[in-house]
């Protein structure tokens, strides 16, 4: 299967989980395409100041991979800075946010996935 860039879904989202401002999010695949395995592939584009507020993992986990930007995450009560090529991984029964503290859009692709 290929999907075209142009059959992708893009969605503006705001406040997801209590964040702040808007964002975009283009599905990558569908959760029929997960086969029950996954929930979300997505290419999110967070503006600065732009985030996904704090939310917890029951029984699934959640990895966000970087593309560009900079932002802090809060892992678990822990706050870092990620940048372009950093993982952040989500596991079952824990929690995060992403805000982007940088001066550009953060973009990066975050996979939820059944356990």
């Amino acid at each position: 299967m290929i999907k075209r860039a142009q059959e992708l879904e893009t969605k503006l989202l705001s406040n997801r989980f209590g964040g702040k401002g808007e964002f975009t999010a283009t599905g990558i695949l569908t959760m029929d395409e997960f086969q029950g395995k996954g929930r979300l592939f997505a290419h999110n584009v967070l503006p600065p100041g732009s985030s996904i507020g704090w939310h917890e993992h029951q029984g699934d986990v959640e990895a966000y991979y970087i593309l560009k930007g900079e932002a802090t995450v809060n892992d678990n009560g822990t706050k870092a800075t990620v940048q372009a090529g950093d993982v952040v991984f989500t596991k079952n029964g824990e929690s995060h946010s992403i805000e982007n503290t940088g001066e550009t859009d953060l973009e990066f692709i975050a996979l939820v996935l059944y356990i």
